[in-house]
């Protein structure tokens, strides 16, 4: 308990110094989302309304210090503040229609590249020198020099434009409502399947080949050692005292990618045309929407943070040493 106070303590500190950066750094950047919104009609626009454009943006005349209070208020309210991407739409309403989208395909497509990655990992370790070994991480080396934008685009070009087995572009079909219903459903699996496929192919590599050498080094320890010379069935041997010690350097990677996820795949997202986070982040950057840009660089921090205090309890429960240390 006294460990997980601690933790918790910690992780609550960076994340008031990750939040006080998320409001100092558009503060600190020149111009202002009111003039930069009011630029958009080229002068056509009334002076006496640039005010009421600065107050809809929250943007006053108060000191810093103050600014900084109404902005925590803002956050424990759920107010990120308005949009110029998606003008009226509040931030907090432009990141809750993407968000889910970057969230199924990601995270489907990262537990999927991790639990076949790390699986393969143990098995070409255990089986060391036969022609799998010889054969995978060459060839998964070579995929993973891919870019991403590149590996995207030509399966693109193959699957979709030859073939014709997969849509191009978007998340779904543009006649069909965005409901719960079969059609819909069907139709998103469809316009998720290549993008997945391609973040899947392109990040395996990284968890198997981690994964093996983990695996090979914890082979050699003598409590693998003895619990072979004492007969214990080979897959007990292979999963409950190597894998289970050498996927640890496989976990950390996992939870740190896992708060990434939030954060969506901008290379896929722009080649397949994909709505999602990281095309937003995109747009934000295009547009100085610094209020989608803060509210999504908060979201990410939150996830980053969440994911990593995650795997420092998962830590405690897969390494008995770490529990003797710590306590």
């Amino acid at each position: 308990m006294r460990h997980l106070l601690r933790r918790l303590g910690f992780y609550l500190i960076a994340l008031w110094a990750s939040l006080t950066l998320n409001f100092l750094i558009p503060r600190l950047a020149p111009g202002n989302p009111a003039l930069i919104f009011v630029a958009r009609f080229q002068g056509r626009i009334r002076p006496e309304a640039i005010h009421a454009i600065e107050l809809q943006f929250g943007i006053t005349n108060d000191p810093l210090w103050v600014q900084y209070f109404q902005y925590l208020n803002n956050l424990l309210h759920g107010n990120l503040g308005l949009s110029i991407t998606y003008f009226p739409t509040p931030v907090a309403e432009a990141i809750g229609q993407e968000l889910p989208w970057t969230l199924v395909l990601v995270l489907v497509s990262l537990v999927l590249s991790f639990a076949l990655g790390t699986l393969l990992g143990v098995i070409i370790a255990w089986r060391r020198n036969s022609f799998l070994d010889s054969l995978l991480p060459p060839l998964m080396t070579f995929i993973s020099a891919i870019p991403y934008f590149c590996l995207a685009l030509i399966l693109l070009y193959i699957f979709g434009f030859t073939l014709n087995w997969f849509p191009v572009s978007g998340g779904y079909d543009r006649f069909i409502s965005p409901d719960w219903s079969p059609d819909f459903i069907s139709s998103a699996i469809q316009h998720a399947i290549l993008p997945a496929i391609t973040f899947v192919v392109a990040s395996i590599s990284g968890w198997m080949l981690g994964m093996r050498n983990a695996m090979i080094m914890t082979l050699s320890e003598d409590y693998v050692l003895m619990a072979q010379a004492k007969g214990l069935a080979t897959r007990r041997v292979m999963l409950n005292y190597a894998a289970r010690n050498a996927i640890l350097p496989n976990i950390t990677g996992f939870a740190i990618a896992l708060g990434q996820v939030v954060a969506g795949q901008l290379f896929l997202e722009i080649v397949f045309s994909y709505p999602g986070i990281g095309y937003s982040l995109f747009q934000a950057v295009q547009n100085s929407d610094y209020a989608l840009m803060q509210g999504i660089f908060l979201i990410i921090t939150v996830a980053v943070m969440s994911a990593n205090f995650l795997v420092d309890m998962v830590y405690t429960v897969l390494d008995p040493r770490v529990r003797q240390e710590r306590g």
